[in-house]
């Protein structure tokens, strides 16, 4: 079992951001190097993420990412050049003992936040872990994967919101949730702010999501007044070219301006709303 320092245990607020997937070393780097500035001016905790593999793409010939050996190393050279904890998807219950010799949290994608066997598997690494929220489920219901995590030995455990499917073309943030899923689940609960605005299967080829990323603020500002404890962000410095989930992704020069943002809405409620 591998055990580092806390990831989620903090009481400053999260943040965590990066690519949907790993791409070129240059590009890891130098969006991992614009979070810690970012995390340094505004006091935010900072995980870098980054999928190795996105085994839920939409099509069969999407890009899925450099596997998990590229993986690793990329993995490994952005958590030992800029000091930052890293965070990254978990699928298959072989996969957690590699990772775990090189992140700092493993990710529990939210098609996969019912299997068991994998939720307990990562429970048993010794490290951080976060599981998103299934789209078919309510907020109360998260109480189980944390259960499982927690059975497997997991101490450092968050849960993450990225709305409720309503129909086949939207997801939809109940604000209630962030409460509900805290008093359950006794955990840090954080918001994903780019996967809330994702249009599954709406992209131009119809065979990737699209997005509406111009509402990624906005819910940002809900959540974190509702109660969230951090945010999860895909960000890119050129999101067009992004090889998975542009559509939904936040530019890499609004990180800043979103978190400065959000801090002064924590303020806001922490101090009591003017009359």
């Amino acid at each position: 079992m591998t055990r580092r320092g806390p990831v989620f245990a903090t009481d400053r607020f999260l943040l965590i951001a990066g690519p949907c997937v790993l791409e070129d070393t240059a590009l890891n780097l130098s969006i991992a190097r614009h979070l810690n500035s970012v995390a340094e001016m505004t006091g935010a905790a900072a995980v870098f993420k980054a999928s190795f593999d996105k085994a839920n793409r939409t099509s069969l010939s999407a890009p899925r990412g450099p596997g998990l050996d590229i993986g690793l190393e990329e993995l490994r050279r952005i958590r030992e050049e800029t000091g930052l904890p890293v965070l990254t998807d978990v699928h298959e219950t072989c996969q957690v003992s590699r990772l775990s010799r090189v992140v700092n949290a493993l990710q529990i994608p939210a098609f996969l936040c019912r299997q068991t066997d994998l939720l307990t598997a990562a429970g048993g690494s010794g490290l951080a872990v976060n599981i998103k929220k299934g789209q078919w489920m309510a907020p109360e219901e998260m109480r189980h994967p944390v259960e499982k995590v927690r059975a497997g030995g997991a101490v450092d455990v968050a849960v993450t919101e990225r709305g409720t499917s309503f129909g086949y073309g939207r997801w939809i943030v109940d604000m209630r949730g962030f409460d509900i899923m805290r008093q359950a689940c006794s955990c840090p609960v954080l918001f994903d702010a780019t996967h809330s605005v994702q249009l599954p299967a709406a992209g131009s080829d119809g065979q990737s999501s699209g997005g509406e990323p111009d509402h990624i603020e906005t819910l940002a500002r809900a959540a974190v007044a509702a109660g969230a404890s951090g945010l999860f962000i895909e960000i890119h410095p050129n999101p067009a070219s992004a090889p998975s989930d542009g559509a939904n992704m936040l530019p890499l020069e609004r990180l800043e301006s979103l978190v400065q943002t959000v801090f002064r809405v924590r303020e806001a409620v922490a101090d009591g709303y003017p009359a």
